[in-house]
């Protein structure tokens, strides 16, 4: 019964770790994109500053991932 509980968190985990960070990049270079089409000589101060924030979202995914597998090593 315990491992069933530990094997729904973990999909729960992966599931909110995943949505979540992927909304938010998909939002954040849609802006991004919008602000070179308006503003074309800012692309180069966007674009490093959107690959920072990508970094910083995607990080959240991998601590995501992280807690998935410590779940994992409880079951067994």
């Amino acid at each position: 019964m315990v491992n069933a509980i530990i094997a729904l968190a973990v999909a729960l985990v992966m599931g909110i770790a995943t949505v979540g960070p992927a909304v938010g990049q998909g939002n954040a270079a849609a802006k991004a994109m919008e602000g070179i089409a308006r503003q074309p000589e800012a692309a180069g101060e966007l674009r490093t500053t959107l690959i920072i924030a990508l970094a910083f979202m995607e990080a959240l995914t991998i601590y995501g991932l992280l807690i998935a597998f410590m779940l994992l090593g409880k079951i067994g």
